[in-house]
């Protein structure tokens, strides 16, 4: 660490798991600021996930429209789910890009992560893309209901762009693979 920023540290001083969920756990901790002075955080600790922008031959992406209870409603994304125990994100992308939208890829390209919210959530999320799209067959978990929808990558755009997208990981996927494709 550059010695500009040490004033920015914050020293854990105590750390207390208050929930523990199958999704997430939640704790809080006390913390020393660099003014000295006694500070809690409330932390929620998510394992992390894997989103995948499945794109085809003719710049078509296959998206996943589904409920989202926060929100209670129904909200377009990139096929995605959280990791399992172990599991590298590039195994989740692939994992994520069959059951829900049916199709194996012949090559992911990753993109990388991105900090979900960084104020209080430790969940990354791994960004990919998916091409040479083969269809095998959707496998959704039980319990999982979802629509797919093929939408050209220049539609996505433009969607990103006015708001009909608001979810954080599918914008920063669209935009991502746009420019990785010279859209």
């Amino acid at each position: 660490m550059e010695e500009k920023y040490r004033n920015l540290i914050e020293t854990t001083e105590t750390s207390e798991v208050i929930f523990h969920g199958k999704v997430f756990d939640t704790i809080v901790k006390t913390v020393t600021l660099a003014d000295g002075k006694s500070a809690k955080r409330e932390i929620v600790v998510h394992r992390g996930g894997a989103c995948v922008l499945p794109v085809d031959d003719d710049l078509n992406c296959y998206m996943v429209r589904q409920f989202r209870s926060p929100f209670e409603k129904i909200i377009l994304e990139v096929p995605a789910g959280k990791l399992e125990e172990g599991e590298q994100p590039l195994v989740c992308a692939e994992r994520e890009l069959l059951e829900e939208t049916g199709f194996v890829a012949d090559e992911i390209i990753e993109f990388g992560p991105m900090i979900a919210s960084p104020g209080y959530d430790s969940e990354l999320i791994w960004l990919h893309m998916a091409t040479g799209l083969t269809k095998v067959g959707q496998r959704l978990d039980e319990g999982e209901f979802l629509n797919v929808e093929k939408i050209p990558l220049k539609e996505l755009l433009a969607m990103a762009e006015d708001g009909r997208i608001s979810d954080s990981k599918t914008q920063l996927c669209i935009y991502k693979a746009a420019g990785r494709l010279g859209i």
